[in-house]
């Protein structure tokens, strides 16, 4: 492999970038595999009565049943995919690893649907349930709202007939065959 000529960035050239770029390049023409077995990792033990890989093949059914559009479909599928990555901030690494391929909606959504989940939790741990208010002024409000009341939060099912991530693989390989928005 051919290796840039700089140890610090500022004395790169544009072949050197070139070559990084390239590489770069080629990374994420492999995002969909890699988000694949991110997902098949989430079909393991888990406190719910189903795994995580379960509940997001739930949520992504329900959602394509209620009619949301593709990429929707696949923000539904991946919308946890951060447990996998970071428990503590998933909603956040889930956002950022789709948002280069999706629209500004879907990711304030799923980066948004952590906070929205804890209206069904929270008041048990003396905090306030309704903390999402404070974006209530927010135009995708409401499609956060739904998508938790909807599609998340429903999806802890073990008699729910969700679809199989065979299904729902070429969906993710599609959204991640989109040019990527880069420096987003």
């Amino acid at each position: 492999m051919s290796k840039v000529n700089f140890t610090a960035m500022d004395h790169g050239t544009r072949e050197d970038y070139d070559l990084v770029f390239a590489h770069d390049a080629e990374n994420a023409a492999g995002q969909a595999q890699r988000v694949i077995g991110w997902l098949q990792a989430m079909d393991g033990d888990s406190p719910y009565q189903i795994s995580r890989l379960e509940h997001c093949l739930q949520t992504a059914t329900r959602a394509e049943r209620d009619g949301a559009d593709e990429e929707t479909v696949v923000c539904a599928l991946l919308h946890d995919l951060g447990d996998v990555l970071g428990p503590c901030n998933h909603s956040q690494i889930a956002a950022a690893v789709l948002r280069p391929y999706v629209s500004e909606k879907n990711y304030w959504v799923v980066k948004h649907h952590g906070l929205f989940q804890g209206y069904y939790w929270m008041e048990h741990y003396e905090q306030d349930r309704n903390a999402r208010d404070r974006y209530k002024d927010h135009p995708w409000y409401q499609d956060c709202v739904d998508f938790c009341a909807r599609w998340d939060q429903c999806s802890f099912d073990p008699a729910y007939p969700s679809k199989p991530l065979e299904y729902f693989i070429p969906m993710v390989e599609r959204l991640f065959a989109r040019k990527p928005n880069t420096f987003v």
